[in-house]
Formats: structure tokens, sequence, C-alpha cells
């Protein structure tokens, strides 16, 4: 009976001592430091009606900013932003005392803000002179404005899509000048209406291809080949339809009617530079007007469409005889945002990996609150939560990890921009960028709540076979779908990073049917399944942190088909 009573006791103390051995290890700790209630009580506060929305530049987003800022004080973070100085009144002065200098967490930004001036003006007229057509704003055109106004009288060149593509030797502009002209182009990319087509099949295989950043890319090139101002026509589409101005309950959506529409996207923003932006002044134009344009050009819109979308072969051509006149007046002014940026400093210093996500969202109107919960309050509570996991680990990483909560992401990915244009280190020293955008809601097809995505830089296996084993060894039981491209792209804060060929892996949980509304609520998170995505990211930038991140060769079948488009 006492061998017996001994021998349990053994066991007991055995087993005992493993337990504590493996919370003792470092990645138990910061695994264990993840939990429901750490991640409920920032998404909480973050998405509340208290930060109006966080859009950019507006007390909302300050208040979040600070919050942000005091969450990475108390978990221990150095601060990663700007350079202040203490401040010292004249009787301290006198006492002999000085201002000190002392690092902030808020990497502080300037932007211009700005948004349609009205009273536009649109003419086309005949070079000798014989006619004239005045059009009015909203009944034969519309204005998606630059970020200042502009004056010209120009004439008119087609460029088909006004699309460039160096991997497959497609050039809309080869063989014509359009330097201080008018362009006129098809939205789009050839053949992206037609999946079967040859020039989907090329240039658009895998739907890679972000709106945003080809719409960014178009203006960014015409702008480059001297263009003025840019004409964007759609022959499917007739804008005139969403001009009309006599019906006072025409905005009737699942949430809201009434006779203003609600406008998230009041204004738009840029980083202002040296020299003008490359956003160039865009209209669209009612049929009627298309039809006049092209009157006596020999162009015949929809028939290019269909044939170039299979032969590959650009017709730009001169509109002659007519040329047009606009004037586009702009609002702007200048606004103060601010990146939140925390540091754990590493063994090497001289190393980094960046864990980021943007904490901005759409802000407020007509008493709705884009409150933003998912977008990208959960994000942003990712970043947070997985910076105090690493402290919590009681080790410090090889690499020094910093956490970003970017501003301007809703604006144009601007805040990740600045950052990326001005980083800390050598572009070379940037070892890898984790993105947290949307991760904590479902699919309408996620019945069981189980489904993410994880994209990733192709030649970086290595995420998609950690994560495999992540999910696997602790029983997370998520549904991963991976993606791998060479230069991963899209809406998201991850862009301006590829871009810079710096490797990234981004995880997103769902797309659901509240993105962008003003219901995108905290009482609509998946909270178990957020947890785990947090665990995931920390697993993966734990293991960079502290190891090697190797590349391999990629495969064609790996490589996919989109390449480098411009």
């Amino acid at each position: 009976m006492k061998h017996a009573l001994f021998s349990l006791c053994f066991l007991c103390i055995l087993f005992t001592g493993i337990k504590v051995v493996a919370q003792d290890d470092p990645v138990s700790k910061g695994l264990d430091a993840i939990t429901k209630e750490a991640v409920e009580g920032q998404l909480e506060f973050l998405a509340s009606d208290w930060t109006q929305g966080r859009e950019t530049g507006t007390p909302g987003i300050y208040m979040a900013a600070d919050y942000i800022a005091s969450i990475f004080k108390i978990y221990g973070l150095q601060p990663g932003g700007d350079e202040a100085w203490t401040s010292v009144s004249r009787q301290e002065r006198m006492a002999g005392k000085r201002p000190e200098r002392f690092r902030t967490y808020f990497q502080n930004i300037d932007f211009i803000e700005y948004s349609d001036g009205g009273n536009h003006e649109f003419s086309l007229s005949s070079v000798s002179g014989a006619s004239k057509y005045n059009f009015k704003h909203q009944t034969d055109f519309q204005v998606r404005p630059s970020d200042v106004g502009i004056e010209v009288n120009a004439p008119i060149v087609f460029v088909g899509y006004g699309y460039v593509n160096k991997e497959h030797a497609y050039d809309d502009y080869k063989g014509i000048d359009v330097n201080n002209k008018i362009i006129l182009c098809l939205s789009g990319y050839p053949g992206y209406s037609d999946t079967t087509s040859k020039a989907y099949r090329i240039f658009n295989k895998d739907e890679e291809i972000s709106v945003y950043r080809l719409s960014r890319d178009k203006s960014r090139i015409a702008k480059e080949k001297g263009a003025v101002a840019m004409i964007e026509v759609n022959p499917e589409y007739d804008p005139m339809s969403n001009w009309a101005d006599n019906i006072p309950f025409r905005y009737n959506t699942r949430m809201y009617e009434g006779d203003k529409p609600l406008t998230p996207y009041r204004t738009r923003m840029i980083i202002p530079g040296d020299t003008l932006s490359d956003n160039l002044t865009t209209i669209s134009v009612s049929k009627r007007v298309l039809t006049e344009l092209l009157d006596g050009s020999g162009i015949n819109i929809v028939q290019f469409a269909e044939q170039v979308k299979n032969t590959l072969k650009p017709a730009p051509k001169d509109i002659p005889g007519k040329k047009a006149y606009l004037k586009i007046n702009v609002n702007s002014r200048v606004v103060k945002v601010r990146n939140v940026i925390g540091i754990v400093p590493g063994k090497d210093t001289s190393s980094i990996i960046v864990i980021g996500g943007h904490y901005d969202h759409l802000g407020m109107q007509e008493g709705f609150i884009w409150n933003g919960a998912d977008d990208n309050a959960s994000g942003t509570v990712g970043v947070m939560t997985i910076a105090k996991a690493f402290l919590a680990t009681g080790v410090k990483p090889e690499k020094t990890v910093v956490f970003a909560a970017w501003t301007g992401e809703e604006k144009g990915l601007l805040g990740s921009s600045y950052f990326v244009d001005h980083l800390p280190v050598p572009k070379e020293n940037v070892i890898m960028y984790l993105n947290y955008d949307m991760i904590s809601r479902d699919n309408s097809d996620d019945t069981l709540g189980v489904k993410c995505s994880l994209t990733y830089t192709s030649g970086y296996k290595s995420f998609e076979e950690n994560t495999k084993k992540y999910n696997e060894d602790h029983q997370f039981g998520l549904d991963i779908s991976f993606r791998s491209r060479p230069r991963p792209s899209g809406g998201s804060d991850h862009t301006p990073f590829t871009q810079k060929d710096i490797p990234i892996i981004y995880f997103m949980a769902g797309f659901p049917e509240e993105y962008h509304q003003a219901d995108d609520h905290v009482g609509l998170v998946n909270w178990d399944k957020m947890v785990k995505i947090i665990k995931l990211g920390f697993l993966n930038t734990w293991e960079v942190a502290n190891g090697e991140l190797i590349k391999v060769p990629v495969t064609e079948s790996e490589r996919g088909s989109r390449g480098d488009y411009f």
C-alpha cells in the first residue's frame, strides 16, 4: 500500500512538473495572453459610438488613436513614432530646467482632404469654331475630381482602356501622343466582363485585379504620359439613370430610406508631395454626349471592346475636329493625421518585422455611425493583442517587432503607404509584414463559422505549412483557404509592402453583407474565430521573429498568371 501511494505521489509530481514546464514555455505564455476577454474588451470600446466611426482626421479617430497608444503603453511596448519635446514653463526655465526630447507613439502626417467644389463646366466644340455644346453637371456629366481644380481646353484622344501590361506587351498608348490632351477610355481592362475571353484569361485568370488599384494606376499612367484629364465610359451602362433629381425618397436601402443620400465617401485624401499628385480629373458622360463626341471619328467603342478582348491589339486614335473644355472646382484643406506605432525591441534592432492593420473607418452622417467593428476594429485589436502576447512571453525576440495601427486606409491605403515610404530601416531589413483586415466575421456560406483565408507572397511556403501545422496542433479547427501570389495586391494595407517586394501574410475571416454599412456592430462578431486567427498570427510572427524566413523557388503552377501588371 505504501509502495502504491509513493508511486501515485511520484506520478503526480512528475505530471505537475511537466505542466509547469509547458506553462513556462514562452509560446504558451503568449498564447495564454490571447483571450476572448482581452479581445472583447478592446473591441467594444474601439467600435463604440464614442469613437464616432473613426473617420480619418476627425475627433473620433483621435480618441481611438489615444486609446491604442494607451494600450501599447500598458502592455509595455516602446514608442515608435515621432520625437517631441517636453514643455517647460518660464519659471522652470529660470530655475535651469530645459526641454527634454522624448519619443511618442504617433507618426504624424499631413494629408490634403479634398471634395467636389461644384459649379463645374464641360463643353464640346468643333476645332473650326462652327459649333459648341455646353453640358450641365449631373444631367450629362459627372466629375471625380483630382485634389486640385483644373481649367483646360484641349483635343481628345481615344486610348482604348487606357491599360498597360508590360508583362504581356499590351499598351493602349502605343504610337499615340496624349501630351496636353484629354483622353477618352473605357472603364476596366480588355476582356474584364467576359471570363471566357483571351484577354481575361491572360490578364485576370485568378480575379486578382483590384478595381481600386486599376483605377489608380490608369490615372497615374495617363498623367505620366502628359494627359490633362480623362473621360471614362462604359458602353453597357448609362450613368444618367443615377442623376435623377425629382424623386424625394429615392434613397432606400436595407437600413435607411430618406431624401438625403448617406454617402460616407464625402471626401478624399492624398499625401502631398513636392509635385502635383498622380490623381487625374475624371468625368463620366451620358450616352448622348458620348455619341456626339465620337460622331465622325470612325471609332466604335463597342466593336473595339469585342475585338480587343481576343486580338489583344490596341487601337488608339485621335478624335479629329473636336475639343473639350473643362473647368472643375475643388474644395480642399490640410488635415493632421497619425499612425500609432509601438515597438518590441529585439536582440537585433536592425531587422524588423511589422504587424499592422488600419484603425480608421467611415465616420458618421445624418445620425448614422459606421462603427466598423469588423472593418477594421477587429484587425486593430488583433495587432494590439499580438503585442500583448509578445510581451507576455517574457523573452526578447531575436528581431525587432513593430506594431502599427494605420490611418487613412479607407482614403486609399495612405497611412501604410507613408510608413513604407519612410521606413526606419533599409527596405531589405524588413523581413515580413502581417496584415489584419476584417478578422471577426463569417461569409453567408460559412454556417459553422470556421472559414478564413490567408494570402501570402509566393516563395514563402512556410507561411502556409506552418499555419496548417499550428491549426492542427492547437486544434483550432479552422477551414483555411490559402492564396499565394508573387506580389499580392488589393484594397488593404499589405499592398504598399508588396509594392516594395516585402513578403506579406494577410488574414481575413469573411466578407459579410454589413461590410461598409452602418450596422457593422460588435454584436455580430464571431469571437471564437477571431481569437484563433489572432493566435495564428502570433504563432507565425513569433516563428519569424526568432528564426529565419526562407524563400524557395516558385513553380510555374504556383506563379499563376497575374505577374506584375504595371
